[in-house]
């Protein structure tokens, strides 16, 4: 077992379970977090639509792709999913407080997608559930992942940016 080995696995569990306790948080409303009915609500106020599947789209970002990630189980795809979550958080919600942390700034965040991509360009080490079952992907295949969680997260951002259509009264109907 090397100290890398065991860098990677405290840097899976630290960042993977940060993102698992966001999850829990906006699922069961644990440790102060709005739990589902309320994080609902905010979906809505950032306008995502339907806003149901989106919440659950997030929670399950947050709470299955950092149970994934702290394991190490198709770390790739849960770093991708991560990757994702994390340019919508970014996006919609830190960018226009500026950088820092203090202010609400993105600062946060883009460190814990830092951290999720070195996971996925390195790997999950040998202390992971994929060195035990003997997963791996190409490079080629990581670098796709990484741009499609990228990718994803820019459109899932954009889905709210577009205006919805004005609902017609009964005497515009008519």
């Amino acid at each position: 077992m090397s100290l890398a080995d065991l860098s990677l696995l405290a840097l899976r569990l630290v960042i993977g379970l940060t993102f698992a306790a966001h999850g829990a948080q906006k699922a069961f409303g644990w440790w102060n977090g709005p739990g589902y009915g309320n994080w609902q609500k905010s979906m809505e106020g950032m306008r995502f639509q339907p806003t149901a599947l989106w919440a659950v789209v997030s929670i399950g970002a947050e709470l299955g792709g950092g149970l994934f990630l702290a394991m190490g189980l198709i770390t790739p795809i849960a770093a991708a999913v991560l990757v994702a979550q994390s340019v919508v958080i970014i996006l919609k919600v830190h960018l226009p407080n500026g950088f820092w942390n203090g202010q609400r700034g993105y600062e946060y965040p883009l460190a814990l997608m830092a951290a999720v991509a070195a996971i996925l360009g390195i790997g999950p080490g040998a202390l992971s559930l994929d060195a035990a079952i003997g997963f791996s992907l190409s490079t080629f295949v990581l670098w796709i992942l990484l741009a499609a969680g990228v990718l994803a997260g820019i459109g899932s951002f954009g889905l709210t940016q577009a205006e919805a259509s004005p609902t017609r009264t009964a005497t515009e109907q008519r």
